[in-house]
């Protein structure tokens, strides 16, 4: 399933209103070259630098999906940025075009400048912290935002995958050296048909051997988003920009997984 969870009780704090979605700045550039969706948030201050935030939709949406994810993660805490995917898919005859994330060599290039025009366009429109990017995606978002993350971990602070497995193949660990402050984010959905546990936990074992700072975390719950992994991803970002990471929030072995619900 490619859904956000519906809204629950029970995860704590309700979304945010029609009217504050509407107050936030969102836009829209539709560019063949370049399209994304931009946002910035509540009450945004010019004399304030800002994380920025990079989400990779995941496969069978497009860059719109920015407008459901940042409700959830903070409508306050960051600028944030969704570039297209590079392959479009097949539509069914009166569906919206979608898109996803391929793993073929012209189409990382592609995502990597994709991203990088990105930050320019955010920096461009608004005040950003640039020692304080951090890139996250959701499936094959996630696996791209691995990827591009350890290729250019000077670039980054940052990256988190929810339901994306580590990227196979064109060398994703060539750059050893310059991965050790990476930190990463990994949310795995428990009963997930195309990222199992078994094969989270071979990840794992790859993102040690890098030396990586990996914080994972498991939640009950099939291919999905839920509204709980949103709120998640702030508080662990805001924990890497002000430094306060807890001790309890990261998991540094697949035989220690903490599940959330």
């Amino acid at each position: 399933m490619n859904r956000l969870q519906s809204w629950s009780e029970s995860h704590g704090n309700p979304p945010a209103s029609t009217h504050e979605v509407e107050q936030a700045r969102l836009e829209f550039s539709p560019s063949d070259q370049a399209p994304h969706a931009l946002f910035a948030p509540l009450h945004y201050e010019a004399n304030y630098a800002y994380p920025l935030l990079i989400w990779l939709h995941g496969p069978g949406d497009t860059e719109q999906q920015l407008t459901r994810v940042m409700p959830l993660i903070s409508m306050r805490n960051y600028v944030a940025v969704a570039p297209r995917a590079t392959a479009a898919e097949t539509a069914s005859y009166g569906r919206p075009k979608t898109y996803c994330w391929s793993e073929q060599p012209n189409h990382i290039e592609r995502a990597e400048q994709a991203i990088f025009d990105c930050i320019e366009a955010a920096s461009q429109r608004y005040h950003i912290a640039l020692n304080q990017v951090y890139v996250a995606g959701f499936q094959q978002g996630g696996t791209m935002a691995l990827r591009l993350a350890l290729k250019h971990a000077n670039h980054f602070n940052g990256v988190i995958s929810v339901g994306g497995s580590f990227p196979v193949g064109h060398q994703p660990l060539s750059g050893l050296d310059a991965l050790r402050h990476l930190s990463v984010l990994v949310e795995h959905c428990r009963d997930s048909e195309d990222y199992t546990t078994e094969k989270m936990c071979s990840d794992l074992r790859l993102f040690h051997s890098a030396g990586l700072k990996v914080t994972v975390r498991q939640y009950p719950c099939g291919d999905e988003i839920t509204t709980k992994m949103l709120s998640d991803i702030n508080v662990w970002v805001m924990e890497q920009v002000t430094g306060a990471t807890s001790e309890s929030s990261s998991q540094h072995s697949c035989f220690r997984l903490g599940e959330f619900n």
